[in-house]
């Protein structure tokens, strides 16, 4: 804007006022250092000026302390001093103009007139300054003053007196001199002088006094009636402008409403009949079906979810854009979370042979509080992009806390703008075939991501660096990387567009509708984080998250009911196991799943200096001489030949005394059956590793017995059939598929069920006393739909329970007198656009389950109804 608006003004700069005592906070918040005008690093001094903002024009000088330059330092005190600006002596522009700049002091609070010295010093914030170029100033301003005769203007700097210095205009004199006339100029600094001399070149030919009191008054009102003609004009255009903008804003508004109902009703059509579909093949499931029959339904059922999931992606984007997306906030684990994930693309992660790991710090908290499967659907698009473009290498996802992962980062941050990461071909982007110190020895596409920063970030687990922040908010980075095909430089501008592949052949190769990085960055920015990528073709891509949630207590997570959270096993507390791997980036991650478990573990590179620690030779010595009871042996670190001396040793070991156990011996590899076949092995470790999984291997390999806690939370589909058992359900829909479908799925679970196919046959059987204990209504039905039905029932109560309350023994009997009636009536709805949620609450509604609705959905939403052990 200044550059518009101020031409003349060559640039912009806002330098802060930083102590000594805030410079590594500052310098650690900007993510560089303060350096001196030289461009090197600032020697300590009390204060410091270093420039924060500046113009496009002046943005070489970001980052340099003003008060490293003598004249500058004087400028700067003088101006905080004194409160006015300060001007400086002229100077060589870099359009090799003569220029001056302006300094400003930025105060914190207003201040009065007489204001002490010392409270102007305590009170600057900062100091704004501005550069003029005089020469070009001069020339635009008094260009057209002497109507065709031509001005000869100087101007002087004459704060000494004995010698001015010339900063704008000529110093050959006129062949014939003219009349002049001096006047003093005043940029703001009354410390110095500057003098204007302006003349012409040419004796006047006409002088001023020629002009005639008539002619002014002429061009003075024909310049007010065309002042006041432009107004009316531009009256009249503004009036219809406005006038447009109010019929626009009418359709815009229109098209909007008329999105939504189009997105409700196609939502509901696709839904019922899939309803129908899903349900069908789920019941079918439930009979005996041969191999092949079985097959095909079960393929079938997957399609029909895919599809579901798909509908769910586009109407999530078109909540997005209306804005009605709304964030649930409840207690989650972020680890289960995870552990989730990682399963979800465990099968597929090892039919193509890729490593797939998962790393959370130490600092980042049990329970946080925020949307779990918002958290969830995040992760699951980056995961399931990873997966479906990575052919070799591995998939690495890690969490941190902001504040550590900056740190240790910052140190090496490549200029990434809008996710490019620079290269000017493709060619140089090709990955080479040098192993890399990461998860799999693959190269990947963002140096940060390399073993000396994750060995950085380790460290401040170690509470070497204490977390800084006191607020109950917590932001985490998330970290998704890759080895895959990568993006091509072209097409990294558009990955977050809507529907948007990489290229012509991506969707056909690969598949996919390219909605699901829009969604993930719609979600992430809702989450108040910030979401980028760096991608390098042939090599790999990171896409990295911010997501702001909030600290909770464990023993706030006793109030949430709906909260589903996985204690894991205490029986490995107190046990240590030695890890033998050669890539570092890998043995931490397995720690962190042996850590989760209570184990503590050592890493060496190799078995040779597995069986010296054991020994204690050369100079191998385990912490504290406690021996692990378990050696963890990477699968590329076994073979044939370690096999039968690996046991000998270990026995050799136990017959001289140096062992007294000897450890069960375990792989960790993607195909179990096949090595622990080949191998002599306690128990081979399926990857890709969590916390659960490793725990049960290592229960049958370390003969531990797995006590199970009697509170310990059912699947869904026991504690479903604990709610429904023996209750009496009425279903009301007009299609008559679904009605079999929710029939038939609550009959499985012992729940008595009578259907009716309309709004007026369920008010006949809804009569007070209530036979039901729940209502399962659908929401569009010809003659009366569910939610009129919905406000019948309400109404019915009302004046059942007001009766009640005045105890008139005529018209209401003693069973109603007992309590308040109101039946719970869930809708079940296809429309899953939140004005539809919005209106079942309007009408009464106590909830709603989608169409087609699972076990755990349903399970959720009778729950606080059915459950005995819920309050009513």
């Amino acid at each position: 804007m200044t550059s518009f608006e101020r031409p003349l003004l060559s640039g912009v700069a806002y330098a802060l006022r930083v102590v000594h005592a805030d410079r590594e906070s500052f310098e650690r918040q900007q993510g560089w250092i303060i350096k001196t005008m030289k461009h090197e690093p600032s020697p300590v001094q009390d204060e410091y000026a270093p420039v924060i903002y500046s113009q496009e024009t002046v943005s070489y000088i970001e980052g340099l302390d003003m008060m490293s330059g003598e004249e500058d330092r004087e400028n700067i005190l003088r101006s905080r001093a004194s409160g006015k600006a300060v001007l400086t002596r002229p100077f060589r522009l870099m359009s090799n103009h003569l220029g001056v700049v302006l300094t400003f002091p930025v105060y914190l609070d207003d201040l009065t007139a007489d204001a002490k010295e010392e409270d102007r010093v305590k009170a600057t914030a900062g100091y704004l300054g501005g550069a003029f170029d005089v020469e070009s100033l001069v020339e635009n301003l008094l260009r057209q003053l002497a109507g065709n005769q031509e001005l000869v203007v100087n101007v002087y700097d004459v704060t000494n007196n004995s010698n001015p210095l010339l900063m704008y205009g000529s110093e050959v004199p006129l062949g014939n001199p003219s009349p002049s006339h001096i006047c003093m100029l005043d940029f703001g600094d009354p410390c110095r002088k500057h003098h204007m001399i302006c003349r012409y070149r040419n004796k006047p030919h006409v002088p001023w006094s020629a002009i005639t009191p008539s002619s002014c008054v002429f061009v003075i009102l024909m310049l007010l009636e065309y002042i006041i003609y432009a107004a009316w004009s531009r009256y009249d255009n503004v009036k219809e402008d406005y006038r447009k903008m109010e019929e626009l804003k009418k359709q815009a508004e229109a098209a909007d409403v008329a999105k939504s109902q189009f997105l409700a009703t196609v939502s509901h059509e696709i839904r019922t009949p899939m309803n129908g579909v899903l349900g069908m093949l789920d019941m079918l499931l439930d009979t005996d079906l041969k191999s092949t029959q079985r097959d095909y339904a079960q393929t079938a059922q997957v399609c029909g979810k895919a599809l579901i999931s798909l509908i769910n992606e586009v109407l999530d984007r078109a909540k997005i854009e209306a804005g009605k997306l709304d964030l649930e906030s409840v207690p989650f684990d972020l680890r289960s979370i995870l552990d989730d994930v990682i399963s979800l693309f465990s099968s597929k992660s090892r039919e193509k042979g890729i490593e797939l790991a998962v790393y959370v710090s130490e600092r980042v908290p049990e329970i946080l509080l925020g949307d779990p499967g918002r958290f969830r659907q995040i992760i699951t698009n980056l995961v399931g992009n990873s997966i479906k473009f990575t052919e070799q290498g591995h998939i690495f996802v890690q969490v941190h806390l902001a504040d550590h992962s900056n740190l240790a980062t910052e140190a090496k941050v490549e200029p990434v703008a809008n996710g490019m990461n620079g290269h000017k071909n493709e060619t140089t982007a090709v990955a080479t075939s040098v192993s890399c110190n990461t998860l799999s020895g693959f190269e990947a596409a963002d140096s940060r991501n390399n073993w000396e920063n994750f060995k950085l970030l380790l460290s401040y687990e170690k509470n070497e660096m204490p977390y800084e922040s006191v607020s109950d908010k917590v932001t985490l980075v998330v970290s998704v990387e890759d080895t895959g095909i990568g993006i091509p430089l072209d097409a990294q501008g558009k990955v977050f567009t809507p529907f948007m592949q990489a290229d012509s052949s991506t969707s056909r190769t690969y598949g996919g509708t390219g909605i699901g990085l829009s969604i993930s960055k719609c979600l992430v920015e809702i989450m108040g984080g910030q979401i980028n990528f760096v991608s390098r073709p042939h090599v790999g891509s990171t896409f990295t998250f911010t997501a702001v949630l909030q600290r909770c207590d464990r023993s706030a997570v006793s109030d949430s009911k709906p909260v589903m959270l996985h204690p894991l096993p205490s029986s490995f507390k107190g046990l240590s196991a030695l890890l033998v791997d050669r890539r570092p980036v890998r043995a931490t991650v397995t720690k962190y799943h042996l850590q989760r478990l209570g184990i503590t573990s050592e890493v060496v590179a190799t078995i040779e200096l597995a069986l010296g620690a054991f020994s204690g030779r050369n100079g191998h010595s385990l912490a504290s001489r406690k021996l692990p009871c378990m050696l963890l042996i990477e699968n590329d670190s076994w073979s044939s030949k370690v096999d039968v001396p690996l046991r000998s040793s270990l026995l050799e070991m136990k017959q001289n005394g140096q062992t007294p156990v000897l450890p069960k011996i375990v792989l960790t590899a993607a195909e179990s059956d096949k090595l622990k076949g080949n191998y002599a092995v306690d128990s081979v470790i399926t990857k890709p590793l969590k916390a659960s999984t490793l725990a049960a291997c290592l229960f049958q390999a370390l003969g531990i017995t797995q006590t199970q806690l009697s509170h310990e939370k059912q699947d869904s589909s026991g504690s479903l059939r604990g709610l429904l058992l023996g209750r009496n359900i009425l279903v009301v829909d007009d299609n008559k598929v679904n009605l079999r479908v929710a029939a038939g799925t609550l009959k499985k679970f012992g729940a008595k069920v009578e259907c009716v196919e309309s709004g007026k046959d369920a008010l006949a059987l809804l009569q007070i006393p209530y036979k039901f204990d729940l209502c399962l209504m659908d929401i569009q039905m010809p003659e009366m739909d569910g939610f009129e039905a919905t406000r019948h029932i309400r109404a019915m109560e009302a004046k059942a329970n007001g009766e009640a309350d005045t105890g008139d023994d005529s018209e209401v009997d003693r069973a109603t007198r007992a309590g308040k009636w109101h039946l719970p009536v869930l809708a079940m709805t296809a429309d899953v656009i939140q004005a539809t949620h919005e209106e079942c609450t309007k009408c009464g509604m106590d909830g709603y389950v989608t169409k087609p609705f699972e076990e755990k959905q349903l399970f959720q939403a009778v729950q606080k109804f059915l459950d005995p052990g819920m309050s009513t």
